[in-house]
């Protein structure tokens, strides 16, 4: 348990994707800071315990509460800094290395080091949801310090109706890193998997990047083998599925939430009314997006219909353009830069730096992801880099979450967070920027699969999200009534992933598993909505930025440097923008509509 991380040596190549070095974080799980940090993060704690039951002893003393209020919110972000620090580099580590008992098992003890320590301080929201509207805002009024934390405090008095006793509150934050293991068993089942694909063996990251091969054959063995290797997991991934949905279950009902998503509405400050507005917009839409899309791919590859594992198969059966992280990394600085030098300058930060980790090897687990880590320290970024062209798009993704994350940490960390309405709005916007310019810089022989792969793309984002929460609720309410099992699981998913896909995709049998490598429906239920509410939200705002570019920069670096400081509608706001208006939302799927008429003139 005490041995450092050992990463692998950073490639010499510079056309090879890098490796992270987390020692501005530690050392390694012997290095001194860790206890250092914890004993600080226990003295902050301590500090602001010592202000329990103060803010309500002064609460008809405007001047004294705002002070107080100030401190103690000021106290609890210094403990969180400290803290969420150490739980970023645990979970930084272990994420490349799931193979590595002691790199899970250091992951596991440092939360339950930091649960421990900030348990105690549930009091602080629950006394702050005793006081008065009233006081609130005499208070903030008073002491102009202590009305920066007007959004946290919004926020905190938007869970009053749900909370529990102290006691209880306590229960549930020390039992949430038992809660995490099951999580940990998912991670840790797919890092282990291998898919079996004629003389290759695989890893899911592996696997699923072959699913794009120009090659028919090849997409089918990797799709079969997938299906074998999932199944075969299939008991243990629905048990994991089954036990977080019926912990989540357990504690909606204890705070009084009517429907499993309300606890994330109310966390994105948006009404489950929008999302299911929004959700209903995009399913009324399948026919004339994914259903008439597919149907004209099947046409171009000479099918009567396309096997599911075809449904991103590149439309040449030559070799498509790949890409070197040194290419890869210059479209993408160079489509920042589109929006300025500091856009650019921000990002190129990271490729200046040894925060990116892009290298797929075994241990490392699948996906792509951003972490923000805290405000006084940089985000650092996770992909599985194999050269294709969705891997720059991966790749400019997570670099406008890191640049989301950055302009935004002068909020500080708590402010800093951004509800899920508005976080994927830079990582969305950038990847758009990068597919304008690569298609752009496309020889014409290249154009129509771009296309295509961008309509795809963006398929995959509104469309499959949205039959992806479509199955979870489903799943979900099912359920609440007993255990759902494997087979029924695979039902729900054919239904869902049916009616989004339409009638010219064929669901072979063994997709029934696919829905068993969702990572989202694990970790963090009812999350996949915000991609697609992030997609729409950002076609708007790409109309916008066509019509003067120079204007929307300056509104545009607000909105990111903003954080969570402003609800989305707030954010919008300085764009003419009104996401409450169900015209909204055509906006977006107008313009896929659109990406599909172009396709359909080249076909």
């Amino acid at each position: 348990m005490n041995a450092p991380f050992k990463a692998p040596p950073q490639p010499a190549d510079p056309t090879q994707p890098p490796l992270w070095d987390l020692s501005d974080l530690y050392g390694g799980r012997d290095d001194a800071r860790i206890a250092a940090d914890l004993d600080d993060g226990r003295a902050a704690v301590a500090e602001l315990h010592a202000l329990q039951g103060q803010l309500l002893a002064v609460r008809a003393e405007p001047v004294t509460l705002g002070e107080r209020l100030d401190r103690a919110v000021t106290l609890y972000e210094q403990a969180s800094d400290r803290l969420g620090g150490l739980g970023a580099y645990a979970f930084l580590a272990a994420s490349t290395a799931r193979d590595d008992g002691g790199a899970q098992g250091f992951e596991a003890d440092i939360r339950e080091k930091v649960t421990a320590i900030v348990t105690p301080t549930v009091w602080l929201t629950l006394e702050v949801n005793q006081l008065d509207e009233a006081e609130i805002a005499a208070a903030l009024d008073a002491v102009p310090a202590a009305a920066r934390w007007r959004p946290w405090l919004r926020r905190v008095r938007a869970n009053k109706p749900h909370e529990l006793s102290q006691e209880l509150e306590t229960f549930i934050a020390e039992r949430m890193p038992i809660s995490a293991q099951w999580p940990r068993l998912f991670d840790e089942t797919l890092a282990a998997l291998r898919v079996e694909a004629g003389k290759d063996r695989l890893t899911l990251a592996e696997a699923l990047n072959k699913l794009s091969d120009p090659k028919p054959d090849v997409r089918k063995a990797v799709a079969e083998g997938l299906n074998v290797a999932l199944g075969d997991r299939v008991p243990t991934l629905a048990l994991v599925l089954n036990t977080v949905a019926a912990e989540k279950a357990m504690e909606d009902r204890w705070r009084g939430f009517r429907r499993p998503a309300d606890s994330r509405h109310l966390g994105n400050e948006v009404d489950g009314e929008s999302v299911d507005a929004m959700a209903e917009a995009v399913a009324a839409a399948y026919p004339r997006l994914s259903h008439r899309y597919y149907a004209l791919k099947a046409e171009v590859l000479g099918k009567p219909k396309l096997n599911q594992w075809d449904r991103n198969a590149p439309l040449e059966t030559n070799q498509p353009r790949t890409f070197d992280w040194r290419q890869g990394r210059a479209l993408v600085l160079d489509s920042f830069r589109d929006l300025g030098s500091e856009f650019a300058d921000t990002a190129g930060a990271f490729f200046d730096n040894p925060w990116i980790d892009g290298l797929a090897r075994d241990g490392k687990q699948s996906g792509a992801y951003a972490h923000p880590v805290t405000a006084n320290r940089h985000p650092y970024v996770f992909l599985n880099w194999m050269g294709e062209r969705r891997d720059v798009l991966t790749l400019a993704h997570e670099l406008g979450h890191g640049v989301h994350q950055t302009l935004a940490a002068g909020q500080g960390t708590i402010l800093a967070d951004t509800p899920l309405t508005l976080a994927e709005t830079a990582s969305i916007f950038a990847e758009g920027l990068t597919f304008d310019r690569l298609l752009a810089t496309a020889p014409a022989s290249e154009q129509r699969g771009l296309l295509a792969g961008r309509i795809e793309d963006g398929l995959n984002t509104v469309v499959r999200q949205i039959a992806f929460h479509r199955f979870e609720t489903r799943f979900h309410d099912e359920r609440a009534k007993g255990e759902v099992s494997a087979d029924r699981l695979g039902e729900i998913w054919l239904e869902e992933m049916g009616a989004s896909l339409g009638p010219a995709v064929s669901l072979n049998p063994g997709y029934e598993h696919w829905w068993s490598y969702v990572g989202h429906f694990v970790h963090a239920p009812f999350y996949v909505y915000a991609y697609a509410f992030g997609d729409l939200l950002v076609a708007a705002l790409m109309e916008t930025r066509a019509k003067d570019p120079a204007a929307f920069t300056p509104l545009y670096r607000d909105l990111l440097a903003a954080g969570g400081t402003k609800t989305y509608v707030e954010a919008l706001k300085p764009f003419g923008l009104n996401p409450r208006d169900p015209a909204f939302w055509t906006i977006g799927t107008r313009r896929l509509e659109r990406l599909i008429d172009q396709f359909e003139q080249v076909v």
